[in-house]
């Protein structure tokens, strides 16, 4: 079999696989929707309960597309990060972002209590806490750009990007040792992170962040797979490398900073998806990882989404909590199975 065909029959696979994963999430929940209700029901058909209409296409699609959007989103800023630096345990909150969103976060949460305003509920809700995370992550996103165009050595982005995030993460410290725990259980409710509070006009917003990050990451494909020999080699191509760093940095920043405002940090997706990725189809190359990296992150995110339903229970698991006890044992598995990283 010629690897080209090896790669159609690998991505016809997981292509059929993420669809069933897709239903069967549909499909699942406090009340489970048999199969064949669920498709008709998503083709516009007579189903036995009119009320599973309506629980589908208003609850349970939107939230179906956003673990499509957070998986695969993820999954390919953990991709660029690991490319830029050639660090196998780089991931796309590496620069920083997720404490720059968790920050304004802290600061929207935690600082209303500081400044002696009673009314929290009042300030705090769904739309002022995806601002603040925003306003969080663009920030920490302009100072790493700043930084990076007067830096020459990619790996000290990387330092610096570490830097921010225990100086972001020192603060909030700060914030939660002077909040009462009322003001401080609303802060955790939203580090644990959820798939299920978008809309479809927050969801609208959501793909059009993820669609420009996704064009901006096609477009440094070539860079990218330049990159994987060294900086010295890729400059030697023709790569303008802070052209091609200054294209990951924003690609990354739309796609994993846009879904933690609107989902909360999900951890370790981003660090397991590439990895699984490559060891399922032995390659390096950016225009067979990217398409794979983003199926794969869905399949993953649908599969965690579906485990924190608990089907036909009334109470749903915190998302991040699945992640992570599904993602870490993932990492493990691969660094003891593949000492040496496909770099």
């Amino acid at each position: 079999m010629t690897p080209n065909t090896s790669y159609r029959l690998a991505f016809t696979i997981i292509s059929v696989v993420a669809i069933l994963c897709f239903i069967t999430n549909i499909s699942l929940g406090s009340s489970v929707i048999p199969w064949e209700d669920t498709l008709q029901s998503l083709l516009g058909g007579t189903i036995e309960k009119e009320s599973w209409r309506h629980i589908i296409i208003s609850y349970r699609l939107p939230k179906a597309f956003t673990a499509v959007i957070v998986g695969s989103g993820l999954g390919v800023s953990g991709l660029l990060m690991q490319t830029l630096f050639r660090n196998p345990l780089a991931g796309p909150y590496v620069l920083g972002l997720s404490s720059g969103a968790s920050l304004g976060v802290a600061i929207l949460v935690l600082g209303i209590h500081l400044s002696g305003i009673a009314a929290i509920t009042f300030f705090v809700s769904k739309w002022s806490t995806i601002l603040a995370s925003s306003i969080g992550s663009i920030l920490v996103l302009l100072s790493v750009i700043a930084i990076s165009n007067k830096v020459r050595d990619t790996m000290a982005i990387l330092i610096i990007g570490l830097m921010f995030s225990s100086i972001t993460g020192g603060i909030v410290s700060v914030l939660s040792y002077f909040t009462p725990a009322e003001q401080l259980q609303q802060y955790t409710f939203w580090k644990l992170g959820s798939l299920g509070n978008l809309s479809w006009y927050d969801l609208g917003i959501l793909s059009s962040m993820f669609i420009v990050g996704i064009i901006l990451t096609i477009l440094a494909i070539k860079p990218l797979n330049s990159l994987l020999l060294g900086e010295n080699y890729a400059r030697s191509l023709g790569v303008n490398i802070k052209k091609t760093r200054f294209l990951v940095i924003v690609a990354t920043g739309l796609l994993a900073g846009s879904i933690t405002a609107f989902a909360g940090p999900i951890a370790f997706i981003g660090l397991a998806v590439p990895h699984l990725t490559r060891q399922l189809f032995h390659s390096s190359d950016h225009k067979i990882l990217l398409p794979a990296v983003i199926l794969l992150g869905s399949i993953i995110m649908l599969c965690c989404d579906t485990v924190a339903q608990l089907p036909a229970m009334e109470i749903t698991l915190p998302i991040n909590a699945v992640t992570s006890l599904i993602g870490a044992p993932v990492v493990i598995w691969l660094l003891i199975r593949k000492r040496k990283m496909l770099f």
